[in-house]
């Protein structure tokens, strides 16, 4: 048990002595209710188990947990009855009560100082509420290229790090008549979150990218300093290409459940999935050899990164009516034994100074990016949802001209920018 449980419990123990003893002689009273709100249904049982052991430590506070989702959680705040404490996927829908300064600052929390300070300005991308730290990151999920172990050792490849040595491989494969990769078109989510994340975040500086674009505001065009049509025209080319020369036949009528079930059959060497498509594929054949790598866009082997996204932050909300038993529970849920364990369970990172890296060997091959910062957030998580960018990225996978479709891109960008509110990035207080 560490240190900080240690006094956490000792803290708790004390304080029920202490209204044990104020309460003698006007009646015995319950524990305080926390409304805990937790949105990621692969992890249910587990954060239902980590609810009980925490009810179970101590009598001061009693979590009930709501699964009930995004919609409920908005409805809430606008009511002024927002939950005490949130575990969320973090995207443009939560964002928005960290730029409207909703948000308790959390900056003082013990957890808080465990927090890798390079994951902040991933945080940043998507609002700031200023001098304030309105949310912890929990759990953060690395994707890239996953490949078939058996298949390359069989043409005797190696994991390429370069474009070339990328084509290289690509045309080792087809040549032998496998499929270098396996594209699942139909869906345009997984073109969005694989072929077009990586294809743009393998190629230029999403930070910087980002924050180009949102300085240009709603002047948004080719001829900008920042541009989908200007920046993303190579990157789009090379993911053309690998659509186009290096997939399995009948790639624009696969969806997602045929794409695992057919990778896991050998009909491909590679795939443009995250991790949570292992446990699929695993359905299928629970025997196959699988690695990852990044995607490499470039020539040079130090533009490799991996991408990622912050599947799980912690925010505890201004109007919340129980802010000591949220924050008691915001620490237990950073205890390392905890957070380490979730994160293995969902084969995600840790995004504490001292977690450990995940010991499932399909994932160690982007370990070291990890762990080097060599990381981005793909444009199909930045570009707000109000942008269909899911049908344009698969558009251009199925052979669409893509500088037309970046062009609409940045068309929308801007009419975007133009309609958006100013919002304060002060704290409110």
């Amino acid at each position: 048990m560490s240190g900080r449980r240690r006094l956490r419990l000792v803290a708790a123990a004390a304080g029920a002595v202490i209204v044990g003893a104020a309460l003698t002689g006007c009646g015995a009273q319950g524990p305080e209710e926390i409304h805990f709100t937790f949105n990621k249904r692969e992890a249910i049982d587990f954060m239902t188990q980590v609810v009980a052991d925490y009810n179970a430590s101590q009598d001061q506070y009693r979590v009930e947990m709501d699964t009930s989702g995004v919609d409920p959680i908005a409805a809430s705040f606008v009511r002024g009855n927002p939950p005490d404490i949130m575990l969320s996927n973090y995207n443009h829908e939560v964002s928005r009560f960290v730029s409207r300064c909703a948000l308790d600052d959390l900056s003082d929390t013990d957890a808080a100082a465990e927090i890798r300070p390079d994951l902040q300005p991933l945080l940043d991308q998507y609002g700031v509420c200023a001098g304030t730290t309105p949310a912890l990151p929990y759990s953060v999920m690395a994707s890239s290229v996953i490949y078939n172990k058996d298949v390359f050792a069989e043409y005797g490849l190696e994991v390429p790090t370069t474009w070339d040595e990328l084509i290289q491989v690509c045309d080792t494969l087809k040549d032998a008549g496998v499929a270098p990769f396996y594209g699942t078109f139909a869906d345009a989510w997984t073109v969005n979150q694989g072929w077009f994340d990586y294809a743009a975040g393998g190629s230029l500086d999403m930070l910087e990218f980002f924050d180009g674009l949102a300085a240009e505001g709603d002047q948004v065009n080719a001829s900008s300093e920042y541009s989908f049509e200007k920046d993303f025209a190579e990157p789009m080319e090379k993911l053309q290409t690998l659509a186009a020369d290096y997939t399995q036949d009948g790639a624009s009528s696969r969806v997602y459940d045929a794409g695992n079930v057919g990778f896991a059959q050998g009909d491909g060497a590679m795939y443009m999935q995250g991790p949570w498509a292992f446990g699929e594929i695993a359905k299928t054949n629970p025997d196959a050899d699988l690695g990852t790598f990044p995607l490499p866009m470039t020539d040079d082997p130090d533009d490799l990164k991996v991408r990622v996204n912050l599947d799980l932050a912690v925010l505890i909300p201004k109007d919340g009516q129980h802010k000591d038993g949220a924050r008691d529970f915001l620490e237990y849920l950073f205890e390392p034994d905890i957070i380490q364990a979730y994160n293995e369970s969902q084969l995600g990172f840790v995004p504490t100074t001292d977690g450990e890296a995940p010991s499932d060997p399909r994932v160690e091959g982007m370990i070291p990016y990890y762990d080097s910062g060599a990381v981005y957030q793909g444009p199909g998580v930045l570009i707000p949802r109000t942008i269909p960018a899911e049908n344009y990225a698969q558009s251009i996978a199925l052979g669409a001209n893509a500088q037309s479709v970046l062009r609409t891109l940045d068309a929308d960008w801007s009419r975007l920018a133009f309609r958006q509110p100013a919002t304060s990035t002060e704290d409110a207080g």
